[in-house]
């Protein structure tokens, strides 16, 4: 890599892990703050994920496609689980799932060679660079972080202010 592409990538590395570990996290924390444990596993229709099943398929997503996909490790994923589940998880619990999760991807990303982004990896039977695998966790973490938000000011009906604009 050039010396121009190698600074490009380490942004790459470095911005995505500050979305996981800091941007992200700071915002479930405060929407669990605001909702009731009743709250977490609350859905509109029976077709709909609660709170609790987002934390839960976050946490599947970013171990599989960064933690197992680019860091090697197994993928012990069972993602019908994460939408299966109906309330039998704390938010305390669920929390410190996150955070734990984070802390694995980070760890991965940490230890990665930037010389790697464009290896292929088969991750979910997709064929992806690795490029490709922590943009899709960055790009999919936003979505369901944005309906986790969604969800708090239904059911609080505040504003959050993460923004003083």
């Amino acid at each position: 890599m050039t010396k121009a592409e190698t600074s490009i990538a380490q942004e790459l590395i470095r911005f995505a892990r500050h979305k996981l570990t800091s941007d992200y996290p700071s915002k479930i924390q405060r929407c669990l703050e605001m909702l009731s444990e009743q709250d977490i596993w609350w859905r509109a229709h029976e077709t709909d994920n609660s709170v609790g099943n987002l934390l839960l398929h976050l946490c599947g997503n970013v171990r599989q496609w960064i933690v197992s996909g680019v860091g090697g490790k197994a993928d012990v994923r069972d993602r019908p689980a994460e939408f299966a589940a109906r309330g039998s998880v704390s938010k305390e619990v669920l929390l410190r799932e996150v955070q734990e999760t984070v802390r694995e991807a980070d760890e991965t990303l940490e230890n990665f060679k930037t010389d790697r982004l464009l290896e292929k990896r088969t991750i979910q039977g997709f064929d992806v660079t690795c490029f490709q695998a922590i943009f899709h966790v960055v790009e999919h973490f936003s979505g369901h972080v944005g309906q986790i938000i969604y969800i708090t000011k239904m059911r609080s009906g505040k504003d959050l202010k993460f923004y003083n604009l």
